[in-house]
């Protein structure tokens, strides 16, 4: 009956509608994707319905019929992804550029204003002429007089006609009615871009709805040359191709906002040119192969002594292994927090123990420690249960073999349980670099990358690895700079990669997959 049900035409029309509602779910996102500007990820939508439709639809290639949805999923989360940090880093994508070039103008020109020297401030009322030009009603103590500033005028307005709040503020006039409250807030959005007329030198305004101020235009676009000129003393700031307009009679003077713009190995570059730059990023490099190297060496070390105890009979072995693993059970962000509690200086479990008052995390000695110290614990149980698995792989008549030519346990253990173990668990310990090479959880949760010495403004602490320094880059609350830290993430990928092809290779276990 069920194979009946999956065949012929019922199965046909199932699927038919099965790719209808997927299809049209795909090209609604794509529309989404189109409408924000995203043509890329519209691209990659539009080529998935095709490619789904073609696939299914059709008996072209069966094989793809079970493989596509993996190769779509691989593109736009791994594929993706990477060539997305790859092109970033190859950008001045930073704070202060994160806009496109024609939002950067946009806002260059909004911001390119000055206030009268006297930072006048007048109380205002936004409302409508009676021609229906939006405009403010005011009192110009300057002028000793009330007025209506329209966009493109000024009119001035006899007392006797106004009508005036509880603070004497002037609400309407013969020529002049207030906004309802409904308009005004209709109206929020455009408060920041709304100027109106004072005089031919400077134009009031808002700040907010019931105050202006006097400004004045201090920067003019050139759209024709790319360029801004200042109104004040006639510098001409040039695109820089660097992401900023900077003073052609001095570079180090440029307007903000910038925007992301193509830099190409700059931020490589920097990394091992800018002092400021280059210091951290070895320090930090060094410390992350200390720590990923120390973290497989204790934690394969543990697991396998426990493994090779627990591979012989004892009494309550069964018990000894289910609670050895129980570190592994937890979930590794609760054991990492408790840990952190136990390593308080004053209250923690640690010092109560040893009758010290140690502030482990206050000393980038004692903070590595503890963060080597935790690590072997969470990590300890994978290599026991892997050791244990091995073990028992290895041919016990080799080692019997051994024996009886007069080879002692250590003997026995140097020249064939280690290598061949070794041989077993290469590909594992290759995987377990590269994963605490990116622990980003421990350190992130356990010590935050400190102790560090933000007075005088270090970025990266005493046990920040290369993953979280970067994340630190990326995501600092006082300035961010996703290119750099893009750049450092390629920079990672590659290393790891490295390390772990040559770990592969020399290990020989490619050769035996042949």
């Amino acid at each position: 009956m069920l194979v009946t049900i999956f065949r012929g035409k019922f199965a046909f029309v199932l699927k038919v509608i099965t790719l209808l509602i997927l299809s049209s779910i795909l090209v609604m996102l794509a529309q989404q994707a189109l409408a924000q500007g995203e043509y890329v990820i519209a691209g990659f939508l539009a080529l998935a319905t095709f490619a789904i439709n073609f696939i299914y639809l059709t008996k072209k290639s069966v094989p793809l019929k079970f493989f596509l949805p993996g190769l779509l999923f691989l593109l736009a989360f791994v594929v993706g992804p990477i060539a997305y940090t790859v092109t970033m880093s190859g950008f001045q994508y930073q704070t202060g550029n994160t806009l496109s070039k024609p939002e950067a103008i946009e806002r260059l020109t909004a911001l390119g204003v000055t206030q009268d020297p006297d930072q006048t401030i007048f109380d205002v009322t936004i409302g409508k002429t009676t021609n229906g030009e939006l405009g403010l009603i005011y009192f110009d103590s300057l002028k000793n007089e009330f007025a209506i500033s329209t966009e493109s005028k000024r009119l001035p307005q006899f007392r006797a006609g106004i009508v005036f709040d509880d603070f004497d503020i002037p609400l309407r006039s013969p020529e002049f009615v207030e906004l309802s409250t409904e308009e005004l807030t209709n109206l929020d959005k455009e408060i920041p871009s709304l100027k109106f007329f004072y005089n031919d030198e400077y134009y009031l305004g808002l700040e907010g709805f019931q105050a202006a101020s006097l400004y004045k235009q201090a920067t003019r676009y050139d759209a024709v040359n790319d360029q801004f000129v200042s109104l004040l003393n006639g510098d001409i700031y040039s695109d820089n191709g660097k992401g900023h307009y900077a003073n052609t009679k001095d570079p180090e003077d440029i307007l903000q906002p910038g925007w992301r713009a193509p830099i190409w190995f700059e931020n490589y570059a920097k990394l091992f040119s800018e002092e400021r730059i280059r210091t951290p990023f070895i320090e930090v490099f060094i410390w992350t192969m200390a720590f990923a190297g120390l973290s497989v060496l204790t934690t394969f070390a543990l697991g396998l002594l426990l493994a090779l105890a627990l591979n012989k009979p004892i009494r309550g072995r069964r018990i000894y292994r289910s609670i050895l693993i129980l570190p592994y059970a937890m979930p590794s962000v609760m054991s990492i927090l408790i840990w952190g509690g136990m390593f308080n200086t004053e209250f923690g479990a640690i010092n109560n123990l040893l009758g010290t008052e140690i502030a482990w995390f206050q000393s980038a000695a004692f903070a590595r420690t503890a963060v080597i110290l935790v690590n072997l614990w969470l990590g300890f149980p994978y290599f026991y249960l892997v050791a244990s698995g091995a073990l028992q792989a290895i041919p016990a008549e080799l080692s019997e073999a051994a024996a009886i030519d007069g080879a002692s346990p250590r003997q026995i253990f140097n020249k064939i349980t280690l290598p061949l173990l070794l041989k077993i668990l290469a590909p594992l310990l290759i995987a377990s670099f590269a994963f605490n090479f990116n622990n980003f959880n421990l350190i992130f949760l356990l010590t935050g990358g400190g102790p560090i010495n933000q007075l005088d403004g270090e970025l990266a602490g005493a046990t920040d690895i290369l993953i979280s320094y970067t994340y630190k880059i990326a995501f600092n609350e006082g300035s961010s700079n996703l290119g750099l830290a893009s750049a450092i993430s390629v920079l990672i990928f590659l290393l790891v990669a490295s390390i772990s092809l040559y770990g592969l290779k020399k290990s020989k276990v490619m050769e035996d997959l042949k």
